[in-house]
């Protein structure tokens, strides 16, 4: 099982042969929409639980929801009729789609086969994700055994994404806290607003693979239409031409 506990993460490994080229570092991962597709469970456990207290639950006002933090979309669908508590919305939710990922992980293009070669040739990554560790967990370990370091979940922050407190978190305690790391090397993908902004906020290489909206064009982040045939050299080239960027220039 993948360590969840930043803490105590594994040291960095093969960090001197990717210091040599000046290029990527570790790269760390939102979850829902960019590893698994996972949005439509969140829809459809939305819409039959708020159905369940006699309301109505559309697909626009779930898609509002994707990537933010847990305990605000629990807060939207109190508002919406649902007569439960936070923390049993947010417990319902989850159980709920934690059942459909064991039943079928739904991967997203291009995600695996990049997380694989990643650890292939030593570069560490983390899962950043407003989820909560049961979930996390469930899809880590549909996943070869040390794919990631750590998890980063949403019950491990006080302040969700779009905040840059998980990707912080991730940041130092793969490394940045004590050096080993800058963030110019540091790659985060992301599927959503709330999650690239969370990423550009931390001050991270921030890449946005839409997945279920799209995104502005006019910000700080970098953006590939799908992770499907990427490669580890085209995340090293991405960070190659992101730190030969002036500072304070917006990513193009």
């Amino acid at each position: 099982m993948a360590n969840s506990d930043p803490s105590t993460a594994a040291p960095l490994s093969g960090q001197a042969s990717h210091d040599a080229v000046e290029g990527l570092q570790a790269v760390l991962w939102d979850m829902d929409g960019t590893i698994v597709d996972t949005e439509p469970y969140w829809i459809q456990a939305e819409k039959d639980l708020v159905a369940k207290y006699g309301g109505s639950w559309s697909t626009a006002e779930a898609e509002a929801l994707v990537g933010q933090a847990l305990s605000f979309s629990a807060g939207i669908l109190q508002r919406a009729g649902v007569e439960m508590e936070i923390r049993d919305i947010i417990d319902h939710l989850i159980a709920e789609v934690q059942l459909r990922v064991s039943e079928a992980a739904p991967w997203r293009p291009g995600a695996r086969e990049l997380l694989a070669e990643l650890v292939a040739q030593g570069i560490p990554c983390a899962m950043v994700t407003m989820s909560e560790k049961p979930l996390a967990e469930e899809v880590a370990s549909q996943l070869p055994k040390g794919t990631f370091e750590l998890l980063v979940t949403g019950d491990m922050v006080q302040r969700g994404k779009p905040d840059p407190e998980a990707y912080q978190l991730a940041f130092d305690a793969l490394g940045g806290a004590d050096g080993r790391l800058t963030k110019d090397r540091v790659v985060a993908i992301e599927d959503s607003l709330p999650g690239a902004t969370s990423a550009e906020t931390a001050g991270l290489v921030a890449l946005a693979v839409p997945h279920m909206m799209p995104l502005p064009s006019d910000r700080g982040w970098y953006e590939w239409p799908t992770l499907d045939k990427k490669s580890v050299a085209d995340l090293n080239q991405l960070v190659l031409e992101h730190r030969a960027v002036p500072a304070g220039q917006a990513a193009l």
